[in-house]
């Protein structure tokens, strides 16, 4: 109970400390700004957080680090300006603002079509904390009766323009707004260039509105001239049709490129309508090569209908490694290390083709002990610019990558040897730089397993899930990722989303085949004298992240895994390399990889080092990320999840590791922890130390805070990147 009256005691002193009054460090005449709140008085409707935007004083939500603040002595020393440098100061509350908030949104609602609205404020002061309600009373909406257009007399661009029409966002019913006429100016000014219209845009509309005419609504009138906004008639010039006259193509000499490549990736031809988003295109696509630090696609008016483009590119860093270290160790003294290290080319043919070499490693042990576990591997990796086997001219955007991979991996285990030959052939691409695939049309791998212990094998011999998936084994099928994200910056400075699906189906084309092949003792069809594999297997991933705070030094992270696979015809089980596991530092911190589940099953001592899998998994895990100082930062973590077998093949564990309604609160394992980063932008460290708190594999599953820091109870990981 010792170790639980400490933990009472750091919670209390805890809670002391965050009981430090909010507005200490204010001077005497100073108020904290606590809350600001918008209420909207005529409709439930609209969104107030429309216009949180446009307060000019803001308010910061809760943080512990308002109160590390005010935790200064008054000294102005170095006590001081250290709480100061990691805590985050109250926001002074300014009656000045308070008015100019009013008329910033007074101005945003005029903008969304919101005609005389009306706002108050109302000031609520308790001790030294002030809340601003702002009460809004929405002003009148003006549908549009009717549109009148009026366009340039002569050539072709009126025809053109009345052709577009019918995509145009702003029709008769639409409610009468700058914000709306904004928007519509510049998708038509967009979709006039790219019909060829070079120098069109969206300061050629001219907008008038008679609300008057007809009570209750807009008579709209909307002119396209030929002199824009920031002109007079007299410098009107006709709209004309562009074509594409020269193309030039300018690069380093030092940089080593096929100019077939260059040219086939190019899609501004000379002779053809100029079009906007041709010229998009070649940008996109000659970016995606990655051959290049920058890519600038100049276009220059060469006479009164035609342009010229100048392509500039310069020369990235080609090659060079990548390191990625993973550590963990827990109580019982079992420590594992995953190094990898990666070699890449981004030219390695001068086609923009590009190779990666990848050796990684595992390793298990405890100090003073023989019994270890090691596993390496090599991979390689070859991707083309170009979908094979079609040409570069058949696609009008993005081209998808040709890949090609091949990997061996070996791991040597007390238990047996393992030998895993895979190969794959598949393309990968993006769609607008959010939505991202990789699809795979054939997959392959040999997996052959030898040395097995005595004892291990007998094991294989009692328990059937066992022996069907730790076997000799082939598959031959399809697999792929697709992945999503709300925001793709490499480092989201804002709130994303993201979601990714993993699957695989494999033996389905070999079935066919099956009555003409030789057959084992357990009627499964082989090949070179090995069962093939057939069986299905997904994993969808969802997460967000909230990003807050000043400068967004804080988040909170949340991501939700589920996976399942499904071994039939051919085969009785999955095979082990294609399992779930669970626990390790990116999933649940509170154990070592591969050391928690299947379900409420107790450890596996068929093992010598844990290897507990399972055909299903689940998983959530939520962390809150703060800065601390300079590069430093924390987090606060919790997870839970577990694996579990859903095929009954009669073994002992059966009725414990299998998924089930009954027993899922029962199974679920989970912990917390906390952790430090080191974040230098380019490299983030991670350490995390994790704690159970529920574990489905004990009798007593509940862990008292008293035993967290006992035998077994905890994990320590070191890491590269964030774990989700």
């Amino acid at each position: 109970m010792k170790g639980f009256y400490k933990i009472l005691i750091l919670i209390a002193a805890s809670a002391s400390l965050l009981s430090c009054s909010t507005t200490r460090a204010l001077q005497d005449d100073e108020y904290r700004l606590a809350k600001n709140r918008i209420e909207i008085e005529n409709s439930k409707d609209f969104n107030p957080n429309l216009l949180s935007p446009y307060l000019k004083q803001k308010h910061r939500g809760w943080t512990p680090f308002l109160y590390v603040y005010n935790w200064t002595n008054g000294k102005g020393k170095g006590w001081d300006r250290f709480v100061q440098k990691i805590g985050v100061a109250p926001v002074v509350y300014d009656p000045d603002m308070v008015d100019s908030s009013i008329e910033n949104m007074t101005s945003h609602l005029e903008y969304l079509g919101y005609y005389g609205s009306k706002i108050t404020s109302e000031i609520g002061v308790r001790k030294r904390r002030v809340d601003v309600t702002y009460n809004v009373t929405l002003g009148k909406q003006y549908p549009i009766k009717d549109i009148e257009i009026i366009l340039p007399a002569h050539g072709e661009f009126a025809a053109d323009f009345l052709s577009d029409t019918a995509s145009a966002t702003i029709k008769t019913g639409s409610i009468l707004s700058e914000s709306a006429l904004e928007k519509e100016t510049e998708r038509a000014s967009t979709a006039m260039r790219n019909m060829g219209y070079y120098t069109f845009n969206k300061n050629h509309f001219f907008f008038e509105a008679d609300t008057l005419s007809v009570p209750g609504s807009a008579l709209l009138k909307m002119t396209v001239n030929e002199y824009t906004r920031n002109e007079s008639p007299k410098d009107a010039e006709p709209i004309r049709k562009f074509y594409f006259n020269e193309v030039s193509i300018d690069y380093p000499k030092t940089l080593k490129i096929k100019t077939k490549v260059l040219k086939g990736l190019n899609t501004i031809i000379p002779g053809e309508v100029y079009s906007e988003s041709q010229v998009n295109n070649t940008y996109s696509r000659l970016s995606a090569l990655r051959t290049f630090s920058s890519v600038n696609v100049g276009m220059t008016q060469s006479d009164t209908n035609h342009v010229n483009s100048s392509i500039t590119l310069s020369q990235s860093k080609m090659q060079g490694f990548k390191l990625n270290i993973e550590a963990s160790t827990n109580s019982s003294g079992l420590f594992g290390i995953s190094p990898q290290i990666s070699y890449y080319h981004k030219n390695i043919f001068r086609g923009g083709e590009w190779l990666n070499l990848s050796f990684m490693g595992n390793f298990q042990f405890k100090f003073n002990d023989n019994v270890r576990s090691n596993e390496f591997g090599v991979s390689a990796g070859l991707s083309f610019p170009k979908f094979f086997p079609l040409p570069y001219r058949l696609f009008k955007g993005a081209i998808p990558r040709t890949d090609i991979n091949l990997s061996y991996n070996f791991q040597d285990r007390p238990e047996y040897t393992r030998n895993i030959i895979s190969t794959s052939f598949g393309y990968n691409g993006n769609v607008k730089n959010r939505f991202f695939y990789q699809v795979y049309p054939m997959q392959l791998n040999i997996v052959n397993l030898f040395d097995l212990d005595e004892n291990f094998y007998k094991t294989l011999a009692n328990d059937p899930f066992l022996r069907n998936a730790y076997q000799n084994h082939f598959d031959i099928g399809s697999g792929g990722t697709l992945y999503y994200t709300s925001n793709p910056e490499s480092i989201p400075k804002s709130t994303y989303f993201y979601t990714r699906l993993q699957f695989d189906i494999a033996g389905n084309l070999l079935s066919a085949f099956k009555p003409l092949m030789r057959k084992d003792e357990n009627g499964s069809g082989m090949i070179w004298n090995t069962p093939f594999s057939q069986f299905v297997r997904a994993e969808l991933t969802l997460g967000r992240t909230w990003i807050f705070g000043k400068k967004g030094g804080q988040s909170i992270a949340t991501r939700l895994l589920a996976g399942a696979g499904y071994a039939y015809g051919n085969s009785s089980a999955l095979p082990f390399e294609k399992h779930f596991y669970g626990g390790g530092a990116n999933s649940l911190r509170g154990w070592q990889a591969r050391t928690v589940g299947p379900g409420l099953a107790p450890m596996d001592n068929s093992f010598v080092i844990p290897n507990q899998t399972g055909d299903m998994k689940l998983e959530a895990n939520i962390e809150y990320r703060f800065d601390i100082v300079w590069k430093l930062a924390g987090a606060v973590f919790v997870d839970a999840g577990n694996v579990w077998t859903l095929q009954d093949n009669g073994g002992e564990r059966d009725n414990e590791s299998l998924f089930r309604i009954s027993t899922f609160g029962k199974s679920l394992a989970a912990d917390w922890g906390y952790g430090l980063r080191l974040n230098f932008g380019f490299l983030l460290l991670r350490l995390d130390l994790g704690h159970k708190i529920h574990d489905p594999a004990r009798e007593n599953r509940w862990v008292n805070p008293g035993k967290w820091f006992k035998r077994d109870n905890y994990a320590l990981h070191f890491g590269v990147g964030y774990p989700f």
